[in-house]
């Protein structure tokens, strides 16, 4: 059998756990997306994917995919719980998940994780070779594009409380650590 050479593999085969990460927030979590940026070949297959590793005790933010893709997920490692919403606001999904455990996150539903004080990483495979996400904190967050007057309107709130949701809000975070 010819060695195997590494040029032959380009295109066809993506280290995650060698990549660069594309979040990485200290001592909340990291997330390597597999797009056809790094791999063109998921543009011909149709789906993308995303390992995602969750540090002790911290919590991914609620969200979901905005561009219609599903996900399946595998639980690699640790344990945690999950929650899943659906398009009518119920829950539909209340659990608790460990390595070996595969779900299912059906288009538009939102999705949340917190992990145990192990940890918790997963592999999801999306149903779109690019997907994109958007959380209901952090830097994608839905609520930067709401204005002030539609979000009192909307949970029936007076402008100070309005105020004060914002302010508690971070720009940049999916992942909150542990509180200390």
């Amino acid at each position: 059998m010819p060695e195997p050479k590494k040029e032959h593999r380009n295109g066809f085969v993506y280290n995650c756990e060698e990549a660069p990460l594309d979040v990485d927030i200290k001592n909340g979590g990291r997330v390597v997306v597999l797009n056809t940026k790094n791999l063109p070949l998921v543009a011909e297959v149709g789906l993308g994917a995303d390992l995602v590793r969750l540090d002790g005790g911290a919590m991914c933010s609620p969200g979901f995919s905005c561009d219609s893709a599903l996900q399946v997920t595998y639980i690699v490692r640790g344990s945690g719980r999950v929650q899943v919403v659906g398009v009518d606001g119920r829950r539909v999904l209340e659990t608790t998940v460990k390595a070996g455990n595969l779900f299912i996150v059906p288009r538009f539903y939102v999705v949340s994780k917190i992990c145990d004080p192990d940890g918790m990483d997963w592999f999801s495979i999306i149903s779109t070779p690019n997907p994109i996400f958007t959380h209901l904190a952090g830097r994608t967050s839905v609520w930067k594009a709401l204005s002030p007057q539609v979000l009192e309107a909307s949970f029936k709130v007076t402008s100070d409380v309005e105020k004060l949701f914002r302010s508690k809000r971070t720009s940049d975070e999916i992942f909150f650590p542990p509180p200390k």
